[in-house]
């Protein structure tokens, strides 16, 4: 009868025989983690400052909704308040379309600031990381020259 290849012994054996260092995956993972952390940040700030902006103008069209229902004792003061209300939703409109650009174009600006800090310290760790290679593959040239 054949015997059954134990696959857990051989994985173990194999992974053995080419050590690695972890700690790159390791760092690998805590960088990752730390600039999510950063691009969540920039988001959820944004979105908070846009919330802000939509519940004060929901606030502010309220209360002109309100003054805009009361009973009015001439039929022509009802079309005044009606125009009086569509001529300043169209001014608020524009200044809170304005805020909200400025919300968007900061977010904006500080993810560009993130990505392009998070791209120099990756090649900073790149550049490190060849010279470490390059040094480890000289001394192991030097080393089989030398036998």
């Amino acid at each position: 009868m054949a015997a059954t290849t134990d696959m857990t012994t051989m994985l173990k054996d194999m992974m053995g025989a080419f050590p690695f260092d972890t700690k790159a995956f390791e760092d690998a993972f805590k960088n990752t983690a730390e600039f999510n952390e950063k691009v969540a940040s920039v988001a959820l700030t944004a979105a908070e400052k846009n919330a802000e902006l939509t519940s004060k103008w929901t606030s502010e069209t309220l209360t002109k909704i309100s003054d805009l229902a009361k009973a009015k004792a001439d039929p022509a003061e009802y079309a005044k308040a009606v125009t009086d209300f569509a001529s300043t939703q169209a001014e608020v409109t524009a200044e809170n379309l304005a805020a909200y650009a400025e919300v968007a174009k900061k977010a904006q600006m500080d993810a560009v600031e993130l990505l392009m800090a998070t791209g120099k310290e990756v090649s900073e760790e790149a550049g490190k990381a060849v010279k470490t290679a390059t040094n480890n593959v000289t001394a192991a040239a030097k080393k089989a020259a030398a036998k």
